[in-house]
């Protein structure tokens, strides 16, 4: 990988773990809700909030990578059955992205990042709606390419064109790392980019996917793998 000159990554279960944060933060919604908007938990469980997400997700197919529009037409359409109209959405989308961005990083997430910064650029990729500015690590990151500004979510080849030219190099240049076997390595692997596949639980790699140029443990890993610790 000599000729690598940018790195993008993959956010959750790349640098933290995101299924606590995401129950976590779900059910403090559900409790806001319950505490200042009650006529909408009394309508409606929290499974009935995931239908209806589904639901949306349906009728509104070309925005379905966009999951901060999502959440917000949910939020309306139970508000508004509830009569309260749109009154809870701002509230609660507050509510959750406090919540949602409340994230611990991997012990080795900072150094390693730190340390690839200094010879690549790096920028983050991700289909979900992470703020880095809250999480506190937007100062390591060159650019940060999200679904909902690239117009498609992973692994459609579009988000990582967008990815590579925003690490200023070419696709081919750029070295994708990330967990998932699909959204991540093949998505990338078919854009033309080298990729490295994050398997921190030992998993096996799908026998019917096209292989990884690399696998790591965790993203400080990484540093040995491009040859810049031994």
């Amino acid at each position: 990988m000599q000729d690598i000159r940018a790195i993008t990554l993959d956010l959750d279960d790349t640098l933290w773990a995101i299924e606590p944060v995401i129950v976590r933060a779900e059910k403090a919604l559900y409790a806001w809700l319950q505490e200042n908007y009650p006529r909408i938990t009394e309508r409606f469980s929290p499974q009935d909030l995931m239908q209806m997400r589904e639901d949306i997700v349906t009728q509104y197919g070309e925005k379905s990578h966009d999951f901060t529009f999502l959440r917000r037409k949910v939020l309306g359409q139970a508000g508004a059955a509830a009569g309260y109209g749109e009154a809870p959405v701002d509230g609660a989308m507050a509510l959750f992205s406090a919540c949602r961005n409340d994230v611990e990083l991997f012990p080795e997430v900072r150094p390693a990042l730190s340390a690839l910064g200094e010879k690549y650029s790096l920028i983050a990729v991700t289909n979900g709606n992470a703020n880095l500015d809250t999480i506190g690590i937007r100062d390591l990151f060159d650019g940060v390419v999200s679904a909902s500004s690239a117009g498609v979510a992973k692994p459609a080849r579009e988000i990582f064109d967008v990815a590579a030219k925003a690490g200023g190099a070419a696709n081919h240049e750029t070295l994708h790392v990330g967990d998932h076997p699909e959204a991540d390595v093949v998505g990338a692997s078919e854009a033309g980019l080298k990729s490295v596949w994050v398997n921190r639980h030992g998993a096996d790699w799908p026998d019917h996917l096209r292989r990884p140029d690399g696998i790591v443990k965790d993203v400080g890993e990484l540093l040995a793998l491009l040859g810049l610790r031994s």
